[in-house]
C-alpha cells in the first residue's frame, strides 16, 4: 500500500498531480476525516481508508492528505466524526458517505437510494461517489467565449433531457435526452434564429428529490456546484459526462450559441431537518446553511427546506469557485441565478444592502464579460425586480410577464402598463441610467403555464404531481376562452392560436432582451400542470411532431426574430442608456389617434412609433386588446421613405399572411389600419421602395 503524504489545503477539491492527488476539504468542527477510495461505484465498503490526522493532515480548517500513485477515475468520499448536537448546529454523522463539495465528477451505484442517507446506518452501496477527474486535458479546438451583446440576444430557455428525449425526436435511444442529443439538434436551434440555450439545472442534482414515484426532472436540487449532470451523459460514465457536457458548449459555439446556466446557489437537496445526509450537511452543517435562532432548524426562504448560507466566508468562496470553473474551464457564457435575492440574505437571514457575495460576483475580473441574470425574488417575499445589486446584472422581469399576460387577456387598466414594458421598463430601470437590456423580458418559461396552456386552461391542473394541486401559482393570468382545455371548437382554436402570436410579438419586439420558453413555437403543453418539477415524460417532453403540426406558429417566431434584428438597428448603440435610447429613436406613444396614447381604466389599445438609430427605418406597432376591431391613424412619413408603409405583422391573419417581411411585405396605402379585436400589428418604412 503507497505511503500518504500530509498533501496541501490548496486548492480545494482533488487536483491531480503526475505522481498522485491532493485531497483538500473544510470542516472547522469535525475532530477527525477519513477519506474512503472506492474500487467500485456499487461497493459496499471502501476498499481503502485513509485517516486524516489532524495534527498532520489539518491545516487551519482545512483538512488534506497527498495519495500517491492514484488518478483520473478515482472513485471516493468523505466520512466525518464530530458531535451529533442538532441544537447548536452539529450534524455529524460518520455512519454517511460525504461527497466532495468541490468534487468534479459524481459517479452513481446502479441502486442509488436518498432514502439511506435519511436513516441510521451506513450507505455505502447506495451512496453517490465523487470521481477524481483531470480537466485540463480537454482539446477546446481554440474555443472562446462569444462574448454577444445583450442587445443582439434571444434566449431559448431549454431543458437538456427533456428537449430530446421524447421518441419523435428521432435519435438513436442512447442519446435521447443528452448532452449529446442536444449536439444532433443545434440546426434545429440555428434555424429558428436564437442566440442563446438557457440551459435549467445542469448542476449533478438528486433526481431522487420528488413525491414517490415521481422525479425530480427541473433539477433544482443540486448535490454539487461542479459536476455536471452524469444522467444526461450519453455512455454514463461520469468522466466521459464531462468530455459530452464540453463537446455540447463547443458545438453551440461554433452554431454561434451562447451558454448560459441556470445555477441554483440558494439551497441544495439535502432538504430540512429529516433530509439526507449527502455532503455539506455531514461536513460543516451551521457554516453551509442559515439556521434559524433555535440553532436547530433551517431557514427556508427557498421553500424547499434549507437556504445556503451564501455571504458566509467558506459559502462565498465555494460560489465564486464554482462561477470561475463554469467561465475557464468549461467555457459557459452567462448563469440565470435561480431565486438571486436570497444571496443578498446575511447570515442571520436578514437582507442587507450590500450583500458580499453579490459584490464579489459582480467586481470578480473574472467574470467580467460574463452574463449575469437574476431571478429576483424568493420564496419568503423578498422581491428585488428593478432594483437588484450592481451594474453587470441583468434581471428576470417577473412584472413584463404579469402585465403582458393581463393586457393581452384583456384586463383593465392595463394600457400605461403596458407601454412601460414594451419601452423596456423605464418605470422600473430609468433612473439608474441602465441599458434597455436591463429588462429580460418573458411570458412564459418553466415555472409555471406554457404558451399553449396560457390560451388553454384557466386554472391550473396538477393532480399528477401527487400533492392535491396544492402547489404551483394560482396567479396565471390565463384565459381557456370558452373551454378547458383541448377543444374542436374552431372559433377557440383560432382565438387561442391568435393570442399565442400576439404573445410572442410583444416579447420578441419589445425594448429588452427576450427569452422564450422550449416548445413554444411549437404550441408545446404540459397539458394544465403549470409546476411539472416531477414530470419526467411526455408532460415535459418536447413533441418534436408539433413541428408538422404547429408548422405556421414555428415559421411566425423564426420571422418575428429575423423581424427583432431588422428592428435591432433601433438599439444598436449598446451604450446608450435606456432614457437616450427613447430619445434618439423618436419613440412616441399613439392611441387610434396620432400622440393620443388612451390610458383609461377601460383603455384596451395601444400604439408606439420609433426610428432607427440611422434615420433609415421607422417602425410603427398597433395593438388591440379589445374585442372588436379598431382603425389607428398612422404617422405621416417623411419624403425619404418611399417604401411608404409596409405591413409586416398582423396577427389576426392567417400564415403566411400574418409575417411577411421586407422586401415582400404588401404596401398599406391609407392613412389609416383597420387592427382587427385582440391582435398585434407591425409597419414598417424605409428609404428604398420594397426594401
Amino acid at each position: 500500500m503507497a505511503e500518504q503524504y500530509p498533501g496541501c489545503p490548496y486548492p480545494l477539491g482533488a487536483l491531480v498531480e503526475p505522481d498522485g492527488v491532493n485531497f483538500s476539504i473544510y470542516s472547522r468542527s469535525a475532530d477527525r476525516l477519513e477519506l474512503l477510495l472506492y474500487d467500485d461505484v456499487d461497493a459496499a465498503a471502501p476498499s481503502r481508508v485513509i485517516s486524516l490526522d489532524p495534527r498532520r493532515h489539518r491545516t487551519y480548517h482545512y483538512w488534506h492528505v497527498f495519495v500517491p500513485d492514484l488518478g483520473p477515475g478515482q472513485l471516493y468520499a468523505y466520512r466525518a466524526y464530530g458531535p451529533a448536537d442538532p441544537a447548536q448546529g452539529l450534524r455529524f454523522d460518520p455512519t454517511k458517505v460525504l461527497l466532495d463539495p468541490y468534487g468534479r465528477a459524481i459517479a452513481t451505484p446502479s441502486n442509488y437510494r436518498r432514502s439511506e442517507a435519511c436513516r441510521p446506518g451506513p450507505n455505502d452501496r447506495h451512496a453517490l461517489k465523487s470521481v477524481v477527474a483531470d480537466v485540463s486535458t480537454y482539446d477546446w479546438e481554440g474555443d472562446t467565449h462569444l462574448r454577444r451583446p445583450f442587445a443582439e440576444t434571444v434566449i431559448y430557455e431549454m431543458h437538456v433531457g427533456g428537449f430530446t428525449k421524447h421518441p419523435s425526436s428521432g435519435l438513436d435511444h442512447e442519446k435521447r435526452g443528452t448532452y449529446a442529443g442536444l449536439i444532433e439538434k443545434i440546426p434545429y436551434l440555428q434555424d429558428l434564429g436564437i442566440t442563446a440555450v438557457e440551459l435549467l439545472p445542469v448542476f449533478q442534482f438528486d433526481w431522487q428529490d420528488a413525491p414517490a414515484g415521481l422525479t425530480n426532472y427541473w433539477g433544482y436540487s443540486p448535490v454539487s456546484f461542479f459536476a455536471p449532470h452524469c444522467r444526461y451523459s450519453s455512455c454514463g460514465d461520469p468522466l466521459a459526462s464531462l468530455d459530452e457536457f464540453r463537446d455540447m458548449v463547443k458545438a453551440l459555439h461554433k452554431a454561434g450559441i451562447e451558454v448560459i446556466l441556470d445555477v441554483v446557489y440558494n439551497h441544495t437537496a439535502e432538504g430540512g431537518e429529516g433530509g439526507p445526509t449527502l455532503s455539506f450537511r455531514g461536513l460543516e452543517n451551521s457554516a453551509y446553511y442559515i439556521m434559524e435562532a433555535d440553532g436547530s432548524s433551517y431557514a427556508n426562504f427557498a421553500g424547499t427546506g434549507n437556504t445556503l448560507n451564501a455571504n458566509q466566508s467558506i459559502v462565498r468562496r465555494l460560489i465564486l469557485d464554482s462561477l470561475h470553473y463554469w467561465v475557464n474551464d468549461m467555457h459557459v457564457d452567462g448563469f440565470r441565478f435561480d431565486l438571486a435575492s436570497i444571496l443578498s440574505r446575511d447570515e442571520a437571514g436578514q437582507p442587507v444592502p450590500n450583500p458580499p457575495v453579490l459584490w464579489d460576483i459582480e467586481s470578480d475580473p473574472a467574470l467580467a464579460g460574463t452574463k449575469l441574470i437574476a431571478e429576483a425574488w424568493d420564496a419568503a417575499g423578498l422581491y428585488q425586480v428593478g432594483h437588484f445589486i450592481g451594474d453587470s446584472w441583468k434581471e428576470w422581469n417577473g412584472q413584463f410577464r404579469d402585465d403582458v399576460r393581463a393586457f393581452v387577456r384583456g384586463d383593465e387598466k392595463m394600457v400605461r402598463r403596458l407601454a412601460d414594458r414594451l419601452l423596456g421598463s423605464p418605470d422600473l430601470y430609468r433612473d439608474d441610467g441602465r441599458e434597455a437590456e436591463q429588462s429580460i423580458n418573458f411570458v412564459t418559461s418553466h415555472d409555471g403555464f406554457t404558451l399553449q396552456d396560457l390560451v388553454s386552461y384557466s386554472t391550473k391542473h396538477n393532480e399528477g404531481n401527487r400533492e392535491d394541486s396544492r402547489d404551483g401559482s394560482d396567479y396565471n393570468l390565463s384565459s381557456n376562452y370558452g373551454v378547458e382545455g383541448p377543444t374542436d371548437d374552431p372559433s377557440i382554436e383560432a382565438m387561442r392560436k391568435r393570442q399565442i402570436k400576439n404573445f410572442l410579438a410583444i416579447d420578441l419586439l419589445s425594448l429588452g432582451a427576450p427569452m422564450i420558453l422550449m416548445g413554444d413555437e411549437v404550441r408545446r403543453t404540459q397539458y394544465g400542470n403549470n409546476n411539472a418539477y416531477c414530470q419526467d415524460n411526455e408532460v415535459s417532453w418536447f413533441d418534436w411532431s408539433n413541428l408538422e403540426t404547429h408548422a405556421d406558429i414555428h415559421r411566425f417566431v423564426k420571422e418575428l426574430i429575423r423581424l427583432r434584428f431588422i428592428r435591432g438597428s433601433f438599439t444598436r448603440e449598446h451604450h446608450l442608456s435606456l432614457e437616450e435610447l427613447t430619445q434618439q429613436a423618436g419613440i412616441k406613444l399613439h392611441g387610434v389617434s396620432l400622440e393620443s396614447p388612451d390610458f383609461r381604466d377601460d383603455s384596451h389599445s395601444l400604439a408606439l412609433s420609433a426610428s432607427s438609430l440611422p434615420g433609415d427605418v421607422l417602425m410603427h406597432v398597433a395593438l388591440n386588446a379589445y374585442r372588436d376591431r379598431l382603425d389607428f391613424e398612422l404617422p405621416e412619413l417623411p419624403d425619404w421613405a418611399t417604401s411608404g408603409w409596409c405591413r409586416v405583422v398582423d396577427t389576426a391573419l392567417e400564415s403566411p399572411n400574418d409575417i411577411t417581411l421586407p422586401p415582400r411585405a404588401p404596401r398599406v396605402g391609407e392613412f389609416t389600419y383597420q387592427v382587427n379585436g385582440r391582435s398585434v400589428v407591425v409597419l414598417i418604412a424605409t428609404a428604398l421602395p420594397g426594401s
